[in-house]
């Protein structure tokens, strides 16, 4: 076997191809834009270059033939927060092999390792945490626009290398044609009444206040989640939205006041996979005309909650409760949509997996992101999970 590093076009290929070779026979997985792929190895596109690194590798069996891939990258303003300097992995995909990913570890592992890393996460992203992270062990269903799917192998592979869980994540589904529990619905509507709070959904036209509004709760809300915390800018989430601006709905992001000021956000967009899964990864203009034509006979009936912020404030008050009936009227509109994925939530943060089950939401997929300690010797640590955590099954006194 032959590990060769992407620094040409035609290797930057081989790099897309090899997911497309592995899965070609598996029917759920969604192969995802090619340029979203490049634009994370890009430096004029990904804005983590500006205080991070990152290289990637192809793998070829004796014959020639591509049998896996590897990245590897580091952040340097989290790479130092860690009790260890840590840099990361990730677009891993490999043959069903375990000398095979033994050579895609090792090598992002020394990249890494010369780079004055001490240990690696992965699977992970260069870039945001909602994006490619994690590795997908149980609920091997439809995977949501940027949300990781891979083989149920994989879990060998990386547990077989030394890989050992530093936090687990999980994805919930929430039936949108099916009521609130009464209770939630109580609290939501007691919340949503109160004369000081205010919910508001986005507009292209007032774009300027809003994501400023979203940034200051963002950058507030997450901020307790020092180790992997990085601020948002409002230039990024401008760019963001732009991005997304063919398929983004108005009312699917919202931001809470109290008293005029912003005190939590929610971001969903409509689940483009179901839509990416006819065109394999391509945006040509067949392509786009095909996507254009799938958007508007209502093709995507999901929707993917990114994210939901509140500030310390104003958590455990209901004010998730109150936004999550704002969703819930939206979809009484759009009819069409049956379903909700909320992805992902850390088992570090037990207060927002309390909402999600309260509201009626099924955990239905698992996550992994594992760590790997390049001093064998070194005792390991997990991430940390807040004590008010209830473990399963235990009744509350």
């Amino acid at each position: 076997m032959k590990i060769i590093e992407v620094t040409t076009k035609a290797r930057r290929q081989d790099f897309l191809k090899v997911p497309k070779q592995l899965y070609k026979d598996e029917g759920t997985w969604v192969c995802p834009f090619d340029k979203e792929i490049e634009s994370i190895f890009d430096p004029k596109k990904n804005v983590y270059f500006k205080h991070g690194v990152a290289t990637r590798w192809i793998l070829r069996d004796e014959k020639g033939k591509l049998i896996g891939r590897i990245a590897a990258f580091i952040d340097h303003q989290t790479a130092q927060k860690q009790e260890q300097p840590t840099g990361g992995t990730g677009f891993f995909e490999c043959i069903n092999n375990q000398d095979a990913a033994t050579i895609l570890f090792d090598t992002a592992r020394d990249w890494l390792k010369q780079q004055g890393m001490e240990a690696m996460d992965g699977p992970i992203n260069f870039g945001e945490t909602d994006k490619f992270w994690g590795l997908l062990v149980e609920g091997f269903t439809h995977p949501s626009y940027e949300i990781a799917y891979n083989f149920p192998y994989y879990q060998d592979l990386f547990e077989n290398y030394g890989f050992q869980t530093y936090f687990k994540q999980e994805g919930f589904h929430l039936d949108v044609t099916k009521p609130l529990p009464p209770r939630f619905q109580k609290i939501a509507e007691w919340i949503s009444l109160k004369p000081d709070y205010e919910f508001m959904h986005f507009e292209w036209k007032t774009s300027d206040k809003f994501v400023q509004d979203f940034v200051t709760v963002f950058n507030e809300a997450w901020a307790s989640f020092k180790e992997n915390f990085e601020p948002l800018e409002v230039s990024y989430i401008k760019k963001t939205l732009q991005k997304a601006k063919a398929i983004l709905d108005e009312e699917f992001v919202w931001i809470a006041y109290n008293k005029g000021k912003p005190i939590a956000i929610y971001l969903m967009y409509p689940d483009v996979n179901q839509i990416l899964k006819h065109l394999n990864g391509k945006l040509n203009p067949p392509a786009m005309l095909k996507f254009l034509y799938l958007k508007k006979k209502k093709t995507m009936t999901r929707a993917r909650g990114v994210l939901m912020g509140v500030v310390p404030a104003f958590q455990g008050m209901g004010v998730e409760a109150a936004i999550i009936l704002q969703l819930v009227k939206v979809f009484e509109r759009k009819s069409h949509f049956t379903e909700i994925e909320f992805s992902w939530v850390g088992d570090f943060n037990p207060r927002m997996r309390k909402i999600f089950i309260g509201v009626g939401c099924k955990s239905v997929k698992h996550y992994i992101t594992y760590r790997y300690l390049f001093d064998r010797d070194k005792p390991y640590k997990r991430y940390p999970i807040p004590v008010e955590e209830e473990k399963p099954g235990k009744a509350k006194k």
